[in-house]
């Protein structure tokens, strides 16, 4: 049986078929693990939707930040943008159940077994892996709950930007879910920077990507971090971590490593997709 982790897919079925021929993946035999961002801007989310879901238990995708959004739209707690590619979802006959399916699906996976952990964003420097999966399980819970419409209405917003473990309410529960599929830069105190998306070295001062900010927690000794979301970071491997959101969207790769044994990696060239607006 083989393991192996996809970066970012983001509506690109046509790839995301392309590089699981590329890796003989077998449903039957093989496991497939899903950094999240399943869906948006490329012009097939609900055959990426359809497809992952149908895996079953061939595949572990966990929530990134344009699942959400999809999300937040579903409930009207969010307006679509000229970018999104979400409409297809919304509308079609199994949308309802899709949907069900993608607000289940969890924000962190950890296989002490393979020594890896899958997040979408990163694990914030403020936390231990065991104080990620608390703090996870308490949003899985609201997604998957009762509280799932209510928690789309009070989701949005950049605030509170620095963990402490006494927020309440709405505003824990936000900066959960931000640090878990937004996060990309934060200060040396772990105040997040959500609206910088740039590279690496481009980003304001007093900031660093989350994996370099002093005195991290991080995550223990042979446990490795697997994420995505960060395009303008690209593929990176070093620090315990490795990312795989390599731009297929933009036009650059769709990256997949082989987990278990020896690491290894797959990209897939992607001719990159016209976002209208």
């Amino acid at each position: 049986m083989a393991v192996y982790c996809i970066g970012d897919i983001q509506g690109c079925h046509s790839e995301f078929l392309r590089l699981l021929e590329m890796l003989e993946f077998d449903p039957g035999r093989d496991r497939l693990w899903l950094t999240g961002d399943l869906v948006n801007r490329g012009p097939q989310s609900l055959d990426v939707l359809r497809h992952v879901r149908d895996l079953g238990d061939a595949a572990i995708t966990v929530l990134g930040n344009h699942d959400i959004h999809l999300l937040a739209a579903w409930t009207g707690a969010s307006e679509l943008k000229n970018t999104d590619t979400l409409a297809q979802v919304l509308s079609a006959p199994d949308g309802e159940e899709l949907l069900e399916w993608l607000r289940h699906q969890p924000l962190i996976h950890r296989d002490d077994r393979l020594g890896y952990t899958m997040l979408h964003a990163g694990l914030y420097p403020r936390w231990t892996l065991e104080q990620a999966a608390v703090c996870a399980a308490e949003a899985e819970t609201a997604l998957a709950g009762d509280d799932f419409r209510p928690l789309m209405d009070h989701l949005y917003g950049n605030e509170p930007s620095i963990w402490s473990d006494t927020l309440q309410g709405w505003d824990r529960l936000r900066f959960i879910i931000n640090a878990f599929t937004r996060m990309r830069y934060c200060d040396a105190e772990g105040r997040l920077l959500l609206d910088y998306k740039g590279s690496p070295g481009s980003q304001p001062p007093g900031y660093l990507p989350w994996f370099q900010v002093p005195r991290r927690a991080g995550p223990p000794p042979g446990m490795t971090l697997v994420t995505g979301h960060w395009s303008t970071l690209g593929f990176y491997e070093q620090d315990g971590l490795v990312a795989l959101d390599t731009g297929c969207l933009w036009g650059g790769q769709l990256t997949a490593v082989r987990l278990d044994g020896e690491r290894r990696r797959y990209s897939l060239d992607c001719p990159g997709i016209m976002i209208p607006g």
